[in-house]
């Protein structure tokens, strides 16, 4: 799975992140969007570097991914556009959806299945051993004597 498929699934042309305005995106309409790496384009590696889903997408995109306001994922990807160069080598697509969550929920297995994971931008990072708290004993409560 690779731009290329993207496109004959139907997904819109590529808008270059460096160029996208808010008349290019799909308002308030439900949308799955691909965000692809421009350097990797005809390689073997997939360029997918991001599969996501919004209700919403002009807000997920320009107030998520370009302003860093909202969750991990959309925090995560402002970074790496902003702090780690992303922003001249990426582009991105979507396609619109009744149900997006069931089609990125596809779209995810059917990329994980092709190449043994999700998208280098999807994946979490590794959990952190989590120290194990142990709950104090209940307190047992023995009868008193009967004093003498």
């Amino acid at each position: 799975m690779n731009s290329t498929t993207m496109k004959e699934m139907g997904f819109t042309e590529w808008y270059p992140f460096k160029s996208l305005s808010f008349s290019n995106l799909p308002y308030n309409k439900g949308s799955v969007f691909v965000i692809i790496d421009k350097t990797l384009s005809g390689k073997t590696v997939s360029d997918v570097m991001y599969i996501g889903r919004s209700k919403k997408p002009t807000k997920k995109i320009l107030g998520g991914y370009f302003s860093g306001y909202g969750g991990k994922s959309s925090k995560k990807i402002n970074t790496k556009l902003f702090k780690e160069g992303y922003m001249d080598k990426t582009a991105i697509s979507w396609i619109l959806s009744d149900n997006p969550k069931a089609m990125q929920k596809e779209l995810l297995s059917k990329f994980s299945k092709e190449h043994g994971e999700f998208p280098s931008w999807n994946v979490k990072k590794k959990p952190q051993e989590r120290t194990v708290r142990m709950r104090a004993k209940p307190a047992v409560h023995l009868p008193r004597k009967a004093p003498s």
